[in-house]
């Protein structure tokens, strides 16, 4: 069995292109599953050591996948991408059966080391910075809204005009 073979599973086409390309560079092969079915059936036709699960497939959460995906393939690593970390997500990945949990953006490096479990690799890494959380978390939002910028401002609880002005900013460097 090839232990250099990741499974992908994520809904964004933009960033599953990014990460086959930053981990075909390191050596993986990277297979791609964008939905639960397809996920699902990847597993049940190779049993990988490595899967790569983003929490948020389309609107629904992915934490359901985690047992079947355990149980398909007993000995994988799993790690789970989100947007959206928190501690009680953090602790559910978890207890499913999840090896370890990232926050978003993530890059290859980081990833690496968790699907090595090289804890000292993986605590070398900065946490993300406030501003950076809250562009993310207010692009979030306006994707949400299809880029209505005044549902977006009504639903972050800002005026339309401050909410603007932050979309005007660059994203914050880490």
């Amino acid at each position: 069995m090839n232990t250099r073979i990741v499974l992908l599973v994520d809904d964004d086409q933009a960033f599953t292109k990014v990460m086959t390309r930053a981990l075909t560079r390191y050596g993986y092969r990277v297979d791609v599953a964008h939905d639960a079915e397809a996920a699902l059936a990847c597993a049940r036709d190779y049993r990988y050591r490595h899967v790569l699960l983003d929490m948020m497939l389309g609107d629904h959460s992915a934490l359901h996948l985690i047992e079947p995906l355990r149980a398909t393939c007993p000995e994988a690593r799993i790690v789970v991408l989100t947007g959206y970390a928190s501690i009680p997500t953090t602790v559910k990945a978890l207890r499913l059966g999840a090896s370890n949990y990232l926050a978003k953006p993530v890059g290859v490096r980081e990833v690496l080391a968790a699907l090595r479990d090289d804890l000292r690799a993986s605590g070398e890494t900065k946490p993300i910075s406030l501003k950076r959380l809250e562009w993310e978390h207010i692009h979030r939002v306006l994707e949400d809204h299809e880029g209505n910028v005044s549902a977006a401002a009504k639903s972050l609880n800002m005026h339309r005009r401050s909410l603007q002005r932050k979309l005007q900013k660059r994203a914050p460097k880490d």
